[in-house]
């Protein structure tokens, strides 16, 4: 197929992409850092709550000073609400003959790409808080004074959620849509 044939070509993926509107790619991006961050909070939970559930039958002294790993593994969820919530006040409404304008379509894809970058990171640090916080449990129940030193490790995998919603904030930055013609 040659260049020429492509470039008109109604079907290529870039034309499928310009078409789309911006609030629709908005709107994802948000739906993206939201659901995802929530996804990573889950697992996280899910894999700490099962194993602090199984330390505590051997050592039941452990269970109210391990809550604080779920505690850890919430805060993915509220780091994608609140960044949820920045990207939303982002959005602006734009009159009809600009919604394809190229500073529409950047701001479009600027907050998507935030909602990704969010997103995933946060469901990346939820798993990894999660392991942890179940490695935390396991070994609380065998030697008390490992909890401590496993909590500063948690502490570290939890930043890496704080690290997307810094690169997701900077990058929504750049969501400025065309000015409204008075």
């Amino acid at each position: 197929m040659s260049r020429t044939s492509m470039v008109g070509d109604s079907s290529s993926w870039s034309t499928a992409l310009v078409k789309i509107s911006p609030y629709t790619f908005s709107a994802i991006g948000i739906a993206i850092a939201i659901g995802v961050s929530v996804l990573g909070a889950a697992w996280g939970i899910y894999t700490t709550g099962s194993s602090l559930i199984g330390a505590a039958i051997k050592a039941p002294r452990i269970t109210s000073k391990n809550l604080i790993s779920v505690i850890f593994c919430e805060a993915v969820a509220i780091y994608g609400v609140i960044v949820a919530i920045i990207l939303q006040t982002k959005l602006e409404s734009v009159p009809s003959s600009q919604i394809y304008a190229p500073e529409s379509l950047r701001a479009g894809y600027a907050i998507f790409a935030s909602g990704i970058i969010v997103g995933f990171a946060n469901l990346v640090c939820g798993l990894c808080v999660g392991i942890i916080g179940s490695s935390c449990a396991l070994s609380d129940a065998q030697n008390s004074s490992l909890f401590v030193k496993i909590l500063v490790i948690e502490i570290f995998g939890s930043a890496l959620g704080l690290f997307g919603v810094i690169v997701g904030i900077i990058m929504s930055a750049q969501a400025t849509w065309p000015a409204k013609s008075v």
